[in-house]
């Protein structure tokens, strides 16, 4: 008896990667496209603010021009519909006190310099394989 196929997503999960140096989400989006995602690119805390609606995962810096990324995990954590939301924070920052925090609030960690691959493999660990069609 043979088996059918999987079924295809229904929609690609959409992540949005908050960082405000440009070339991140240019280098990052076509290898998280090829593995399935939608990728949103916010600056600022502000556009990612605007720009929560109907993502999947979040790809967060923590040194933003209008604020900390772990202040921001705080607030996402702080409200019932971001609060299992998947986040890795992508960080230079090696100060323990501050990982151990963004690990506290259930974050992923990748520090840079990190290759597109292995953040594409740690994101798709992160919310599952894509192909499943099911937002978390």
């Amino acid at each position: 008896m043979t088996r059918a196929p999987a079924p295809r997503p229904s929609r690609p999960r959409h992540l949005l990667v908050v960082d405000d140096e440009p070339h991140i989400g240019l280098l990052l989006r076509p290898e998280l496209e090829s593995r399935g995602f939608q990728v949103s690119l916010a600056r600022s805390l502000g556009d990612a603010r605007a720009a929560l609606a109907g993502i999947d995962a979040m790809l967060l810096d923590l040194h933003l021009p209008d604020g900390s990324g772990i202040d921001f995990l705080r607030e996402l954590r702080a409200h019932a519909g971001t609060r299992d939301l998947p986040v890795l924070v992508l960080t230079g920052e090696g100060g323990d006190r501050i990982l151990d925090e963004a690990r506290r609030l259930g974050a992923g960690l990748l520090t840079k310099p990190f290759s597109p691959t292995k953040l594409a493999a740690r994101l798709t660990s992160l919310v599952g394989e894509m192909g499943t069609g099911d937002a978390p």
